[in-house]
């Protein structure tokens, strides 16, 4: 069970650094692609007619197409080889939930999906096959029957049970947003931080977007706080307490730095994989942030960006305090629940 769980966290770990420069690069060209055409660009402006569309569009190519089944893609690989990848990222993809079939489970639903793909793969390399069909298990046998399996998994049993607790997500954030903003702030903040980019982060990201519809922009703007500190708490710990973390770790502050400008939560997610108790921290100063952004008033009207769309804030001062407090808290912690690095 142990060599289980040990291959497990290996391959979230694989499929991430594989995923990372997707975010990377569709998060940056996204964020430039608002800079230069304004917040609206994505409804406004349709894909190709200027440079700024184009750039917004390239980037999203990154975050909405590719991110999530390379996950999955590469989760399979870290299990099952070179096999697993055909098979993961088909199982990602269905996680994307096109044409409704994976019930939009996104990054837990591909993590979910890959490890299956990896340990289905490795079930059909041990089929009992006479030797002259062998040859055909990677070309044909793995791909055909480890695709449909795994898609078949996903619409009618994973993608359910995720999809009705994103549904339920949703539910109760629209209900605390005729509330207490106090509450708001702490239930959004710890869903954004929770899993970077899973189901719950997704939800609480859609309920900004509904009010951004409306024309209430707070959200949005506790959104932005609450992703940006995460990879912010760690960068900001790396530097307080360097003798914590190896040197693998401090290599990725200036990666930290820039997925908190650029609104990349992802750059956290290694460090959570390697120390669980690092979540809760994220989430706390992530809570923090967005209620402190609600009270103070802060809005922005933009969807994503961070800080390429500072002109589309009302407060900027106030948000870049706000960010920077939603960090500490989280750094502190998590510097006081690491263990300092044996020489």
């Amino acid at each position: 069970m142990r060599d289980v769980i040990d291959d497990i966290k290996e391959a979230f770990l694989t499929g991430v650094s594989y995923m990372l420069p997707f975010v990377v690069a569709g998060g940056i060209l996204v964020a430039l692609g608002f800079l230069l055409g304004g917040y609206n660009i994505p409804n406004t402006v349709e894909p190709g007619r200027n440079f700024a569309s184009t750039i917004f569009w390239i980037g999203k190519i990154g975050l909405g197409t590719f991110m999530v089944p390379v996950l999955g893609a590469y989760v399979a690989f870290s299990i099952a080889d070179k096999p697993g990848i055909c098979v993961g990222m088909f199982g990602g993809w269905l996680a994307t939930d096109p044409w409704g079939m994976g019930y939009g489970s996104g990054f837990i639903g591909a993590l979910i999906a890959g490890i299956i793909a990896g340990y289905l793969v490795n079930a059909l390399k041990k089929l009992p096959l006479p030797n002259a069909l062998r040859s055909l298990l990677p070309t044909l046998i793995i791909p055909v029957v480890g695709c449909a399996v795994i898609c078949l998994l996903m619409h009618y049993v994973i993608g359910g049970p995720l999809g009705a607790l994103t549904q339920w997500l949703t539910k109760m954030l629209n209900d605390l947003g005729t509330g207490n903003l106090v509450i708001l702030g702490i239930v959004q903040g710890c869903m954004l931080a929770f899993d970077m980019g899973g189901p719950c982060n997704k939800v609480a990201y859609a309920f900004a977007l509904a009010c951004m519809e409306t024309g209430n922009y707070a959200p949005m703007a506790a959104n932005f706080i609450a992703c940006c500190a995460p990879p912010l708490a760690m960068a900001l710990a790396m530097l307080i307490a360097p003798k914590k973390f190896t040197q693998e770790d401090r290599d990725g502050i200036a990666g930290c730095f820039a997925g908190a400008l650029c609104m990349i939560t992802e750059f956290a997610i290694p460090y959570a994989a390697k120390n669980l108790k690092y979540i809760p921290c994220y989430m706390v100063g992530s809570a923090a942030g967005a209620v402190i952004s609600y009270l103070w008033g802060i809005t922005i009207r933009a969807p994503h960006g961070g800080i390429f769309v500072v002109f589309a804030m009302n407060k900027v001062v106030p948000f870049f305090i706000t960010l920077l407090i939603a960090g500490a808290i989280s750094a502190a912690l998590i510097v006081l629940v690491t263990k300092p690095e044996e020489e």
